[in-house]
């Protein structure tokens, strides 16, 4: 590979996209290549042979993967700018805590939403749940570290691509349910790293009904 760093990613996925907002936070050039989950590429079953998922940032030829694993080597070999994790060990454990609440509530109980309508009734009771206690988290601060965007944030804002999503499966609205948060996300967005990493609402919705058909015919 040519490239110093190459990144294995999929446009919609909110783990990839916070990658690529890590590497725009610190203005690391890149290679992008898109990924076929249905037919994946060698280069990928190479670097992840264990989970076979993107995304996978290849640094100098070595594999780095899980997403919030990869944006915090890119915050630590990239640290001369727009820090990600607090110095504070406290506060980097915090922000982990968060992270990984991140990770193991709204994706999976998401998908759930849109894989079944069995369970759609209490995948969007959860999901309002899990979005208040990130409300509450985000109380009053302009991001969940403070004053500046970092780990949490970059955890958390993918998934604002997925709003319209959860809204139009759940029935029910952001703006209402949680103004602080939409507010937060909207901040977000104001930053050129956010903005051109995400996708726009209304493809993943599209996105997403395809899936949704899929799994109803298996």
């Amino acid at each position: 590979m040519a490239s110093e760093v190459v990144l294995l990613h999929l446009l919609h996925s909110p783990f990839a996209t916070r990658v690529r907002i890590a590497l725009a936070e610190k203005e690391v050039e890149f290679e992008s290549r898109e990924e076929d989950l249905s037919n994946k590429s060698p280069l990928l079953l190479k670097m992840n042979p264990v989970n076979k998922q993107i995304p996978v940032l290849i640094h100098k030829g070595k594999p780095i993967c899980e997403s919030l694993i990869i944006v915090e080597y890119i915050d630590e070999v990239w640290n001369h700018k727009s820090p990600l994790l607090p110095s504070h060990p406290y506060l980097r454990a915090h922000a982990r805590f968060w992270g990984d609440y991140i990770d193991k509530k709204i994706y999976p109980i998401g998908r759930m939403l849109w894989a079944s309508s069995d369970h759609e009734e209490a995948s969007k009771k959860e999901l309002i749940e899990i979005f208040k206690v990130l409300e509450g988290e985000l109380g009053d601060k302009p991001y969940y570290g403070g004053d500046t965007f970092g780990f949490v944030d970059v955890a958390l804002i993918p998934y604002y691509a997925f709003f319209h999503t959860f809204e139009m499966l759940g029935n029910f609205s952001f703006e209402a349910e949680f103004p602080k948060l939409v507010s937060w996300a909207k901040r977000c967005m104001q930053k050129t790293s956010v903005s051109k990493s995400l996708c726009d609402q209304h493809k993943v919705y599209e996105v997403v009904l395809e899936l949704k058909k899929k799994l109803v015919v298996e």
